[in-house]
């Protein structure tokens, strides 16, 4: 959005982040003259790109311990998800019950990101549930689709239609209610990532969304199509490959060479959970009929 005193110089680099164009906002992120609040939103995307293309250590280097709060949660991030979960929780429940930076949209943000991983959702929601910011409302749609409360998360999605109905943020909050309610939304949702896809450049987020709009109208070859265009940008997206396994389930066709790339790359991903579950379970039943 624009400001009385100008327009966004962020909403570029913005766009790109939230839409998985990481790469794209790291490359947009030289802008001169930024004031010091834009400044630190600017740093705070750009270390969130590079954790989203994995680079952790790049991260955990460069932010010292003299950076603002903000950066300092996004290092926490960076830390829990190269594997250093313990401490980057302690520190992470520290820093929520200080007084003076406990309340950071930042940093509550991440701790709903990083208790989103951990799957405790009503921790996620004691530091997310008070809003404060369009990202906040859309973490919280997501929290509240993950524990089927659609009629939750569609109150979050009117807060952020009232703050700013076309933002790329309450499009995509948009696009996830609707998936989750189905019928006739399905469309509704396929318009919405369709929509990204011509104004916007096409990355594995915005196909994985038609795909997944696809796949609820029952047309797997379609969805197949955008699946295999999503893992030609990234051959080790999650989400991609999750979806491309369900969707060769139904066709019909071989899965197992795409779970396998999941199980290496995002061995902590729930559908490699689930298969786990799965595999254990039938073990179980072969050795009693045995």
């Amino acid at each position: 959005m624009a400001s009385s005193s100008g327009p966004d110089r962020l909403f570029s680099l913005r766009n790109s982040f939230y839409l998985g164009a990481y790469q794209d906002a790291i490359n947009k992120s030289d802008i001169p003259n930024l004031s010091p609040d834009d400044a630190v939103e600017r740093d705070s995307l750009v270390y969130r790109s590079y954790i989203a293309l994995g680079s952790y250590q790049l991260v955990i280097s460069e932010i010292d311990s003299s950076a603002p709060t903000a950066l300092q949660a996004v290092k926490l991030l960076a830390l829990y998800l190269a594997g250093d979960k313990e401490s980057a929780i302690v520190s992470l429940q520290e820093w929520l019950h200080d007084a003076a930076i406990g309340n950071n949209p930042v940093l509550r943000l991440i701790a709903g990101i990083i208790y989103m991983h951990e799957q405790n959702y009503n921790e996620v929601l004691k530091h997310t549930n008070s809003g404060g910011t369009l990202e906040l409302h859309a973490l919280n749609v997501q929290i509240y689709l993950k524990m089927h409360r659609s009629d939750y998360a569609e109150k979050q999605l009117k807060i952020m239609l009232q703050i700013d109905e076309d933002h790329t943020l309450t499009q995509l909050a948009n696009a996830w209610v609707n998936l989750a309610v189905g019928g006739s939304k399905i469309q509704e949702a396929y318009l919405i990532f369709q929509d990204f896809s011509e104004k916007n450049q096409v990355t594995p987020l915005v196909l994985n969304g038609k795909a997944v709009c696809r796949m609820h109208m029952g047309r797997f070859d379609e969805a197949e199509i955008l699946l295999l265009e999503a893992l030609n940008r990234d051959s080790k997206d999650a989400e991609s490959l999750a979806n491309i396994v369900v969707c060769s389930l139904h066709l019909k066709k071989p899965a197992g060479r795409y779970l396998s790339q999941l199980k290496l790359s995002h061995p902590d991903h729930l559908l490699v959970h689930r298969a786990s579950s799965a595999e254990v379970i039938f073990e179980r039943a072969v050795q009693a009929i045995a």
